[in-house]
């Protein structure tokens, strides 16, 4: 298929990279030139702008930072949808307000356009392996009409409901994770501070009734694991902002359904404070940095 890609973040490049190794065609697009420069090493071709990107395009891709920039970028400015052809697939990767995915599909609707919302989860290490997890809100028809493409990126892709689910159960997760990391980081700190091996703890606890995915895959603790962001300055991975973002996207969501989240709340007070301290390009896992006894 000719795919159109914007977005070529941590995610989105090794996303579109996979696309392009299954052997679609893949113009790809981002406003940074140096991740241009990337995905055309790897040789995808490279579009001059949004508009450029769509042309001939049987199914577009975007993996973009947040509401207003999806918004902009189909409605607003951008106004990319009067560029997309009639009967394409947009498929929307970006982790969002579900009232903007469900805002947007409405108006692709209206142009004979089928949108679907498909946030993911499994961090960089999963988009660079291909084997991310889907999460589709969209029609059981538009989900089908996906699925060869987010097959080639993904390992496990769930049909979350209609359009804008995707996000509601992808801010869930994400509000979880940034839970289990604030904790995972401070059992981990309170342990070093009293003189454990974070290796050997960590493995106590994975093994342990305090097992979770942070233990597993992503240990906040620099040389636990040697691919964690943790082990290479806590550069690269999910950033801080945006973990903030996607938890305070879950507050939103708590006060327009009156949902009690105590603990998610918590947990969007402690990045922001950890955002605030000029932490917020760094991997999320360097919360650890609050907790940990200095000197």
């Amino acid at each position: 298929m000719q795919i159109a890609f914007i977005g070529l973040g941590n995610m989105g490049a090794p996303m579109a990279i996979n696309l392009h190794k299954a052997g679609h065609s893949v113009k790809a697009f981002d406003l940074s030139a140096d991740a241009l420069a990337k995905v055309r090493a790897e040789g995808l071709q490279v579009a001059t702008s949004a508009q450029d990107a769509v042309q001939g395009a049987e199914a577009v891709v975007t993996m973009l930072p947040a509401s207003q920039h999806v918004e902009g970028l189909f409605l607003g400015n951008g106004n990319l949808l009067a560029s997309i052809a009639k009967g394409t697939l947009v498929i929307d990767s970006s982790t969002i307000a579900a009232a903007t995915s469900q805002k947007v599909a409405k108006a692709a609707e209206a142009a004979g356009i089928d949108f679907i919302d498909a946030p993911v989860s499994g961090g960089t290490g999963g988009a660079i392996a291909g084997t991310l997890t889907f999460m589709v809100g969209g029609t059981d028809a538009q989900l089908q009409r996906a699925r060869p493409l987010l097959e080639k990126m993904g390992a496990n892709i769930f049909h979350a409901g209609a359009v804008g689910a995707g996000q509601t159960a992808k801010i869930c997760n994400n509000m979880l994770l940034g839970i289990l990391m604030v904790g995972t980081s401070e059992a981990i700190a309170l342990g070093v501070a009293n003189g454990l091996d974070p290796k050997v703890l960590s493995e106590i606890m994975r093994r342990s009734s305090g097992g979770n995915w942070a233990l597993e895959k992503y240990n906040p603790f620099p040389g636990v694991h040697e691919n964690a962001p943790a082990s290479k300055g806590y550069a690269g991975g999910f950033g801080t902002d945006l973990m903030l973002k996607d938890l305070g996207l879950a507050q939103e969501n708590a006060i327009a359904t009156k949902a009690s989240t105590p603990l998610g709340g918590m947990a969007r007070a402690i990045y922001a404070a950890h955002s605030i301290a000029g932490h917020g390009g760094e991997d999320f896992s360097s919360v650890i940095k609050m907790v940990q006894k200095k000197g």
